[in-house]
């Protein structure tokens, strides 16, 4: 059974820094690219940044470009979202998403984490 489970969310003030890891499980994490997106009530789901399998290439949104990073540890099949300089505009429930690099159908979601940026 495929499991992602993201943690780390909460309630914190501006301008402070939260790291979101996403464990995997039933995966062959290593041959998975690994995205984060984030959607808020009401609104679509928008790409945040995302990491290739073997780790290294990445890629991130214009809204968190110098402020957070995405990276994984393939040896603890984890990825990880470190988010810095936190503002209100980035509250919103993050997940993350494994995406097989050869099998489109291999698509799996964890069940997200709540961020709350609030003075």
């Amino acid at each position: 059974q495929v499991q992602l489970v993201e943690s780390g969310g909460g309630l914190v003030q501006p301008g402070v820094s939260l790291r979101l890891p996403c464990a995997a499980s039933g995966i062959t994490f290593s041959v998975y690219a690994m995205t984060w997106y984030r959607q808020a009530p009401g609104k679509e789901r928008e790409f945040v940044s995302a990491i290739i399998s073997a780790g290294g290439s990445t890629s991130d949104a214009d809204s968190v470009k110098g402020r957070f990073t995405i990276s994984r540890d393939n040896a603890k099949n984890t990825v990880y979202l470190q988010m810095n300089s936190l503002k209100p505009e980035d509250t919103d429930v993050y997940y993350c998403n494994a995406h097989h690099d050869y099998v489109p159908r291999l698509n799996y979601w964890g069940q997200g984490t709540q961020v709350t940026v609030s003075s």
